[in-house]
């Protein structure tokens, strides 16, 4: 799976994934699927009223208003999401991260005409497959990019850590951190250490960020790297007791 990298404002690289082709394709499949059905149930309502043909385009002209916007008021008012994304667990972001504004699904929206409508899809399928974060043009002209929310877990990834027997905690304070944020830190960790000569910038930046959370201050004088460390045995000491 592709990703590609978020700096937030504390300067941290958060990497994003980017959402699978697949997911791409068979969420617009669903959503495509939605808008069938929205359109012949409105046409069998139409029929059984016995309109005039005058009134039936005035009817036709106001129940094609959704699935004409369906994609603009949808992702405008759902974080992103369509019922096809929702589904998938996809959305749309900022590059930056950011949630999307109005004007940037209107972008995404009006380019739809190119990438999908005019070309049967083939210039979003292009473009997805080269652009290097997953974006059709649409994306690229609004600065967005289509993410996955799913949870991909590698080896590297687990928090698991073998302790010495008789391991003896130093910060009880761990235990206001979740699953998830140690994760977090120890895949932020594994980066700094792993880089040439180690990332020191990195990681003063985590340990800050973690003594916050812990409401604790370390001596300018103490390890990082053993600090982090250490932090990650306290906490898979203290959840390995339950």
């Amino acid at each position: 799976m592709n990703n590609f990298q978020i700096e937030t404002a504390q300067n941290v690289s958060i990497s994003q994934n980017v959402a699978g082709l697949g997911s791409r394709i068979l969420a617009y499949v669903i959503d495509s699927l939605v808008i069938v059905a929205y359109v012949i149930l409105c046409v069998l309502g139409i029929d059984s009223l016995s309109l005039t043909m005058a009134d039936q385009w005035v009817y036709m002209l106001i129940i094609g208003l959704p699935p004409f916007l369906y994609y603009l008021l949808l992702e405008t008012f759902w974080d992103g999401k369509t019922l096809g994304k929702a589904a998938l667990k996809i959305k749309v972001i900022k590059i930056d991260g950011t949630q999307a504004r109005f004007s940037d699904y209107l972008i995404r929206w009006l380019f739809r005409i190119v990438d999908i409508s005019i070309s049967s899809g083939m210039i979003a399928l292009f473009s997805i497959a080269v652009s290097g974060k997953g974006q059709r043009l649409g994306d690229i002209a609004a600065r967005t990019a289509v993410i996955s929310e799913k949870q991909y877990t590698s080896l590297k990834d687990v928090i698991l850590i073998e302790l010495e027997k008789n391991y003896q905690p130093v910060y009880p304070q761990v235990t206001v951190f979740t699953d998830k944020d140690i994760r977090t830190i120890k895949k932020l960790y594994t980066k700094a250490v792993t880089r040439k000569n180690s990332d020191q910038e990195l990681l003063e930046k985590l340990s800050l960020k973690m003594q916050n959370i812990m409401q604790i201050k370390l001596d300018k004088a103490t390890n990082k790297q053993q600090f982090i460390t250490t932090v990650l045995k306290d906490y898979n000491h203290y959840t390995q007791e339950f």
